[in-house]
């Protein structure tokens, strides 16, 4: 976070609170609940500073709403902020050249793989706490399917409008 300066930090915060308010509007199923989230976008803007506009926004949750809790912040943390490091290196480069088809597709692609990844590391957190919780990851990440195609449209629109208004936001100059 000493890192942030300048435009940078007004950027973190501002995609923290859009992570914020998507992710509070939760969708019961079944025993989970679904929502947006918003990673592949953040990983998209913010490379390794996801981190930063991640936890901030899960703290928060946790704090003025019990969403999450405290004592998982670290492994919500990481289940939504590694998928956007992941999308920012898998996809970064062909959405910054801002050509209509690479940041349509990019962006379709950054913000299903954000909730997919996303969904793995949740459904093996589950996994991995003890195999009675087995069908509850299942059904998390397949109650999370929706949500990846919801997001990667959302992701390919809102980045195929940077690139319209403001494209120098695509570029990393941290």
């Amino acid at each position: 976070m000493r890192t942030l300066k300048g435009e940078r930090v007004v950027r973190t915060a501002v995609l923290s609170s859009a992570f914020f308010v998507a992710s509070l509007i939760h969708i019961p199923f079944g025993p989970t609940s679904v929502h947006l989230v918003l990673n592949g976008l953040v990983g998209i803007l913010l490379g390794w500073e996801t981190f930063c506009a991640v936890f901030v926004a899960l703290m928060l949750q946790a704090i003025l709403f019990q969403f999450g809790g405290i004592s998982s912040l670290g492994i919500n943390t990481f289940n939504m902020a590694v998928p956007g490091v992941i999308v920012y290196y898998l996809f970064s480069r062909k959405i910054r050249k801002c050509s209509k088809g690479a940041t349509l597709i990019g962006g379709f692609l950054a913000g299903f793989s954000g909730v997919f990844f996303g969904g793995v590391f949740l459904s093996l957190s589950l996994y991995l706490s003890g195999e009675q919780f087995l069908s509850t990851a299942k059904l998390a990440f397949v109650a999370h399917l929706p949500v990846m195609i919801i997001e990667g449209i959302i992701t390919a629109l809102v980045l195929q409008f940077i690139c319209r208004v403001k494209p120098e936001m695509l570029v990393m100059d941290s």
